[in-house]
């Protein structure tokens, strides 16, 4: 099985975001998308992780190879995992 994974904070979650997640789909046989959080970083989010996660659930709703799950800890341990093949990224724009 292909195993695609998205990892990213989506606070918010953007149409842009959809728009890599309808992308992905179509190459993978799942497709992991990873709300990531880190309890260490005192940094302030817009939408709290479960909140995060809902949004991206019910606008995944309708894929149903998408699956969202929670990221904690290093990226590469999750990949390994899940048997992950590959990690997809979106573009950003320079000024980033």
């Amino acid at each position: 099985m292909r195993v695609g994974l998205y990892p990213g904070s989506f606070d918010p979650v953007t149409n842009g975001h959809l728009d890599v997640i309808q992308r992905a789909v179509t190459l993978f046989d799942r497709l992991i998308v990873a709300v990531a959080f880190n309890d260490q970083k005192h940094k302030t989010t817009l939408f709290e992780i479960d909140e995060r996660v809902l949004l991206l659930e019910e606008a995944c709703a309708n894929l149903r190879t998408v699956r969202v799950m929670r990221l904690a800890g290093l990226l590469v341990d999750f990949a390994k995992e899940e048997n992950v093949l590959a990690i997809v990224r979106g573009l950003r724009a320079i000024s980033d």
